[in-house]
């Protein structure tokens, strides 16, 4: 289902809860939504649409892909930038890390670990901000 993006900054810098196998429908509707959004947006948080739970969605080319419980064990190199959200007006700036390492759960919550680099690990940082309740 296509959610509407939440813009209350209120909600927006509450911190996420674990998601857990009832939680698979909010996956979906990530996908749904982040389809229509693909034009502006990369990368979508739970509580870009409404849900205050540990998932991101992350656009890595054709398939995007779904993170429950994401948490970085790694950062390396940081710089600074500027980002843009569907949830925030304007551009921020903000501090990254060129290199990223992610533990992670699939959708059958089996434990994953990767290393993402450049703008596939910003665009994941930035989602992880957001379930921290941090607003760039």
């Amino acid at each position: 289902m296509i959610r509407p993006i939440i813009k209350d900054i209120n909600f927006l810098k509450l911190k996420s809860i674990p998601a857990n196998v009832s939680d698979k429908y909010i996956a979906d509707d990530l996908i749904d939504t982040l389809s229509v959004h693909r034009d502006e947006c990369v990368g979508m948080a739970a509580n870009m649409i409404g849900e205050n739970k540990n998932i991101i969605i992350v656009s890595m080319g054709l398939i995007p892909i779904v993170m429950f419980n994401p948490v970085i064990v790694k950062r390396e190199e940081p710089y600074a930038t500027e980002e843009g959200c569907l949830s925030l007006t304007g551009i921020r700036p903000c501090v990254r890390y060129k290199r990223i390492t992610v533990e992670y759960q699939d959708r059958d919550f089996k434990n994953h670990s990767g290393t993402y680099e450049d703008w596939t690990a910003q665009i994941i940082q930035h989602e992880i901000d957001h379930l921290h309740g941090i607003i760039i």
